[in-house]
């Protein structure tokens, strides 16, 4: 199976650069992966698609001002440090830009001296750890200096942070959102579960990974990054509970496809969850048989990446493939901020 197997045509203009003002206005493309059809609706829509007995699984991570603009104390070049994850309490592994420029040992004041950071190691990948320096809560700091960590294909500025967070982000730590979740509003949520569907969160705080392209030409020679998941006592019993009643574990976004994916464990014959915390690096491409999800809410994803190899698996690659030219001929809104799919 080659990467450009997994490869569409996108218009530069149809990939979002703002949200829209009402979260769950969005179109909604429903993919029957029976026999391939699809229906053309918005997202307010979703629960007419929805039964009682069914579960929702939603990832409440939430996206840290991870991205720091600051300069080199020796020279005063600009440099940018993007916080991947928490190494300890003030160490971080990042991502840096000129990494020429960073080498161990580089000091990096951001903010006029309120942060100041230290490179104190370099990885085989180019990452650095980098050991900061501050008064008082290293999170209060963040707030005030760091900026949201917007995909590579947004080039607006964003004027309100919370329309990069879903409206149920609880647990700091992704340095990017789990965008199919964004379409949710507070109401929206309420009235799915006065229908009887059950809510289950999970955590899976989001990498840098998301955004980097599969460089090899074979897709199972792709190695997957590594990002950490965590599923309570009380999400474990509702996904298991609607598992054995009938009803459908429904994953809100590729993230939380891979938590539970990841999670599954076989008991008597059939998977079941139970609580745990861990590192996933889980690839799902097609020829994956799911062990816990059976159905899908997503947005459109980037050609070629990972994320549209998880929804090929689960929905057929050419059927897939074939919504998403329909997508573009219907002029569909594509990636973070764009239209949302339900595959069933």
């Amino acid at each position: 199976m080659k990467t450009d197997d997994f490869y569409y045509d996108l218009p530069k203009e149809l990939i979002a650069q703002d949200p829209l003002s009402d979260r769950s206005s969005s179109r909604l493309l429903v993919l029957d992966r029976a026999d391939g059809s699809v229906s053309h609706r918005h997202f307010f829509d979703i629960k007419e698609y929805l039964r009682e007995g069914d579960c929702l699984v939603l990832n409440n991570t939430k996206v840290i001002p991870a991205r720091l603009l600051g300069v080199k104390e020796d020279t005063g070049a600009g440099v940018e440090i993007f916080l991947l994850k928490r190494i300890s309490a003030d160490v971080w592994e990042t991502l840096v830009r000129p990494g020429k420029k960073l080498r161990t040992g580089a000091r990096v004041t951001f903010g006029d001296g309120l942060l100041k950071g230290e490179i104190i190691d370099c990885l085989p990948d180019g990452n650095r750890h980098v050991r900061f320096e501050y008064d008082g809560v290293f999170e209060e700091v963040l707030d005030k200096l760091g900026e949201m960590p917007l995909p590579p294909y947004i080039t607006h500025k964003l004027k309100d942070r919370n329309r990069y967070q879903t409206v149920y982000a609880k647990y700091e730590g992704s340095a990017a959102a789990p965008t199919a979740g964004l379409h949710f509003t507070n109401e929206l949520l309420k009235e799915i579960s006065d229908m009887g569907v059950k809510l289950a969160y999970v955590t899976l705080h989001v990498g840098l990974g998301t955004f980097r392209p599969v460089k090899v030409e074979n897709v199972n020679e792709h190695k997957m990054h590594s990002e950490f998941y965590q599923i309570d006592e009380e999400a474990a019993m509702t996904i298991n509970e609607a598992k054995s009643a009938g009803g459908r574990v429904i994953c809100v976004g590729t993230t939380s496809c891979r938590t539970i994916e990841s999670a599954a464990v076989c008991e008597n014959g059939r998977y079941v969850l139970k609580p745990c915390e861990g590192d996933t690096d889980i690839f799902i491409y097609p020829g994956y048989e799911f062990k816990m999800m059976d159905g899908l809410i997503t947005n459109f994803h980037l050609p070629e990446s990972t994320l549209i190899m998880l929804v090929s698996a689960f929905a057929g690659r050419e059927k897939v493939l074939s919504a998403y030219e329909t997508a573009v001929k219907e002029r569909y809104r594509f990636f973070s901020f764009g239209d949302a799919m339900f595959i069933d």
